[in-house]
């Protein structure tokens, strides 16, 4: 176990204890993502192409002999959350987290999985608020851990499937499938290009001399408040004016002869066009064109800029820093669902350090620190530890 992950480990499986009074059965690690291509594309059936990261979420787990369910929160200063399997748990509206148990327990019973009652204990090392996917680690992890106290193994990808319905119908985030994907289906040194319609993956080899860097802003984003429901629905509504099932299905000819508002034509136009670049990123990096892969992605922030409307100054300022201390050998982008969150970056490793310096003396987060700056290798995905 590598020392970020011991760590971790020594956290969720010490404030286990610290509550229950005995150690675990088992811990489960499942880890966040970071997109390099392909935003808002999911939920419209398209393709993305993440990656699987070090940091995660464990989730250390223990079986009742009953169906009462008792969750402790390390990152929330232990704070407590019990609940019973039946009837089937209800939203907790005085502590958010525990809507993403919660919400994977109930998906898992709608699943018809036979759950026992259980003590958790959850903890993370994934920045809040990064836009690296930290709630969909926690799903997967919860129900990788849940699934294994009762002897039950199930493909990874109906995991994610499950994890997802309990995001999109329990929490109230209407996401697509890739965050949960890649943290069940992650593969160590790939990205992995998904075609979130068949849900076919398909390995994209990241080089060990190409290093992946993610920047923090500063600037949190919260996406069940923000306007990431909006957008689901403008696309939507652009997909039934084109009468396609989603814009997936779509092209730019379609877009310019469609009935839409300005808004909504925009916003699909980035969606066709974010399709595109994403199987394009997938041939660079195949081909190890790290300037063609640059090119897409900054492509893709300009539109995630001008026809999404999902970025904000402070991330505008952070890429073009990026990009400018990257020049020709890489590229930038924010990443995520939009209004804050995390800018990703490719290029060389040699590189690493003297792009670092550059941020860390052009770029301030809007409380006037220093950002937090994540330099990665793609990670394996869900495991029982």
């Amino acid at each position: 176990m590598n020392p970020q992950d011991q760590a971790l480990y020594d956290r969720v499986t010490a404030s286990f204890t610290a509550r229950f009074g005995h150690a675990p059965d088992l811990v489960v690690r499942a880890p966040g993502r970071v997109n390099l291509i392909g935003e808002h594309t999911d939920y419209n059936d398209g393709f993305v192409l993440p990656c699987a990261i070090g940091p995660a979420t464990m989730v250390a787990v223990s079986k009742r002999d009953d169906d009462i369910i008792e969750v402790v929160a390390a990152d929330f200063e232990n704070a407590y959350d019990q609940f019973t399997l039946q009837p089937p748990p209800e939203r907790n509206s005085k502590q958010p987290w525990a809507d993403y148990v919660r919400g994977t327990l109930s998906a898992l019973q709608n699943e018809g999985h036979a759950l026992s009652g259980a003590q958790i204990a959850i903890a993370g090392n994934l920045p809040k608020g990064a836009g690296l996917s930290s709630s969909a680690s926690l799903e997967v992890a919860v129900g990788k851990a849940m699934l294994a106290l009762i002897g039950t193994d199930i493909d990874n990808t109906r995991l994610a499937q499950i994890a997802q319905a309990a995001e999109c119908d329990f929490v109230g985030t209407k996401c697509g499938i890739m965050d949960q994907l890649i943290s069940a289906q992650g593969k160590a040194g790939h990205a992995l290009l998904i075609d979130c319609r068949s849900l076919e993956l398909t390995d994209a080899p990241i080089p060990d001399d190409v290093a992946i860097m993610i920047v923090h802003s500063g600037v949190t984003r919260g996406l069940v408040d923000g306007h990431y429901n909006e957008r689901r629905r403008q696309c939507e509504a652009a997909a039934t004016a084109m009468g396609v099932s989603a814009l997936r299905d779509a092209d730019l000819d379609m877009l310019a002869a469609a009935n839409v508002d300005a808004v909504t034509t925009a916003r699909a136009r980035h969606v066709i066009t974010e399709n595109q670049r994403t199987l394009d990123a997938a041939d660079a990096l195949a081909k190890s064109d790290l300037a063609a892969l640059g090119v897409l992605m900054a492509q893709s922030h300009a539109s995630m800029r001008d026809d999404f409307e999902i970025t904000v100054p402070a991330i505008d300022d952070l890429v073009a820093h990026l990009q400018n201390a990257i020049g020709y050998q890489g590229g930038a982008r924010m990443t995520g669902g939009g209004f804050g969150g995390a800018c990703v970056a490719i290029m060389p490793l040699a590189m690493v350090a003297e792009v670092q310096t550059a941020i860390q003396k052009q770029y301030k987060t809007p409380d006037g620190d220093a950002p937090l700056i994540m330099v990665e290798r793609p990670g394996p995905g869900v495991a029982i530890l």
